[in-house]
């Protein structure tokens, strides 16, 4: 019960990767790809529809001369990086649902192949293996399993129930159509819905019946890069896009005067104060609710 496509590396591993999952140079990276010439995040896999697509993401990508952004998977593809480096589509697996899970302040999100449920007063589902995590939830072939501080590994299927960090959450199976693109329900949004339009130097923020919030400069840099990834990145893959050729505690001390800027400004506009979301770990992403709109324009 989960949809992945199986990629083969230039190096000849081969990888599956679920929707979120990012193709580049980062260690961490669900297809770490050991190149120059690739991009740290390069590339992300994301379930559209009832098709997993390849999206652009600091690097473009091509099946021939014409650079794509967006690329649906099909088996016996071979995706060009960059000049020499070509990964290959083995097989791509779609079945006609997937699991999911749902919990009181967690919309109802497809799971990855490593997911971490993460507490606190913000509750969140995220990508990856996170230390101190309420549960840490992957997947055994066609199985999925979950383990929480007090209970050892047990296989989670649709239906099942767990109360973590004092609230409910659900195992639910969902079909590919309503899993894809967001189209989950966030039940604790009480905000505004938010029209977010990004322009690398300057974004707008706009909520009906309001005037426009715009911001410009590095804060406005930080934003466009979460949301041309579209996903949980580690705040130095992020910082090393808006500040280049620095040392790793140099980017640090600057990500954390602009990140404090940048939350102030928000802050000041009254917006809300989980747009820019960290999950504890050093990772960092834009977080939108179903009623969101973002547009991304180079």
């Amino acid at each position: 019960m989960r949809a992945y496509v199986t990629l083969r590396s230039p190096d000849g591993e081969v990888y599956a990767l679920s929707h979120g999952d990012v193709i580049g140079r980062l260690w961490s990276a669900a297809m770490p790809v050991d190149d120059a010439r690739v991009s740290e995040a390069h590339a992300m896999v994301s379930l559209r529809g009832e098709a997993l697509k390849l999206l652009s993401l600091r690097g473009l990508f091509s099946t021939g001369r014409r650079p794509m952004r967006e690329l649906t998977l099909a088996a016996g593809q071979q995706i060009t990086l960059a000049r020499g480096v070509v990964i290959e589509v083995v097989s791509v697996e779609l079945p006609e649902t997937v699991l999911a899970l749902e919990g009181e302040g967690v919309p109802t999100q497809v799971l990855t192949r490593v997911c971490s449920l993460l507490g606190g007063e913000a509750p969140a589902l995220v990508s990856g293996y996170h230390q101190g995590a309420e549960a840490l939830i992957w997947n055994m072939g066609s199985e999925w399993r979950i383990r929480t501080p007090t209970q050892d590994s047990a296989l989670l299927e649709p239906g099942g129930v767990w109360i973590l960090g004092g609230r409910p959450y659900r195992a639910v199976e969902v079909s590919l159509t309503s899993a894809a693109g967001g189209d989950t329900v966030q039940r604790s949004a009480i905000q505004a819905p938010l029209r977010i339009v990004t322009r690398f130097d300057t974004v707008h923020f706009h909520r009906e019946g309001q005037p426009a919030v715009a911001i410009s400069g590095i804060p406005a840099r930080i934003v466009s890069e979460l949301a041309a990834v579209g996903a949980p990145i580690s705040w130095a893959a992020v910082a090393a896009e808006v500040w280049k050729d620095m040392d790793r505690l140099t980017l640090r001390r600057r990500w954390d005067v602009n990140l404090s800027r940048l939350r102030s400004k928000l802050q000041k506009a009254r917006l809300r104060g989980d747009l820019i979301r960290a999950d504890g770990s050093g990772n960092f992403e834009l977080l939108l609710y179903p009623s969101d709109r973002l547009e991304v324009q180079d």
